[in-house]
């Protein structure tokens, strides 16, 4: 998703600094998190483990390319829309 953002917000090729930094990021929590294999979407998830402004440039992230998954990995589109 955030590959997808990236490359139509920066216009680049490869994904750049500031969403690669993101991207770390939320590796970064999943690694850490307490709920691991069962965890639920974010959204549905009773601990919000981003910090304040990480979390809203995420449901940015989100907001624009989760719409778009369809085209672009139309299974992991399917299996987000299942884990609902």
């Amino acid at each position: 998703m955030v590959e997808i953002y990236c490359h139509a917000h920066h216009h680049t090729t490869e994904i750049c600094e500031s969403c690669a930094t993101l991207l770390e990021y939320a590796h970064a929590r999943l690694d850490h998190c307490k709920f691991g294999e069962e965890k639920t979407t974010c959204k549905k998830c009773p601990v919000h483990c981003y910090k304040p402004a990480m979390r809203e440039e995420m449901r940015g992230v989100m907001r624009y390319a989760g719409p778009r998954m369809i085209w672009h990995h139309p299974i992991a589109a399917i299996r987000h829309l299942i884990g609902k």
